[in-house]
């Protein structure tokens, strides 16, 4: 199957490579189905990657690892939310935040307070609110990823 997306064009759907939401994501749980697409030429090792929607190729959103910008990342969650991802080796867990890029792109934030988690053997992923307090919906990232960028060279 291929899908006609807003900002990456045509995509092949490898079914294997579906990452699947039980629930959807926060404020889109009709969307359900997701393909992980990364920078072409940095694959799997970019920074910031997107969460494209299958039902709905409109939709895309990007994503990074939360420990590129706050080292200590270590939330607090609650088992039964981890439920729908089956038995989980902390080793076969992807987690994710989503982020906010606005026109103005030095106010980017991410959103630590509700990780995406994906159980990579079985593509079965959840997004979850985390009990940390200290983790916010909207932490400013500009300057961090701005200084990672200019220490590698890029």
């Amino acid at each position: 199957m291929t899908i006609q997306t807003k900002l990456f064009g045509n995509i092949a759907v490898d079914n294997e490579k579906t990452i699947h939401f039980e629930n959807g994501i926060i404020g889109f749980p009709d969307m359900k189905n997701y393909l992980i697409i990364y920078d072409e030429e940095k694959g799997d090792k970019a920074k910031i990657s997107w969460l494209q929607s299958i039902e709905e190729p409109g939709f895309a959103i990007p994503v990074i690892n939360p420990l590129l910008v706050r080292m200590d990342y270590n939330p607090t969650v609650n088992d039964e939310l981890m439920k729908p991802l089956g038995d989980l080796d902390p080793q076969e867990m992807l987690v994710l935040v989503t982020m906010t890029i606005p026109a103005e792109v030095k106010n980017m934030t991410v959103n630590l307070k509700a990780p995406i988690v994906i159980n990579a053997i079985t593509r079965k992923a959840c997004q979850i609110v985390v009990e940390n307090e200290e983790y916010l919906v909207k932490y400013p990232v500009y300057d961090i990823l701005k200084s990672k960028q200019e220490k590698a060279g890029e």
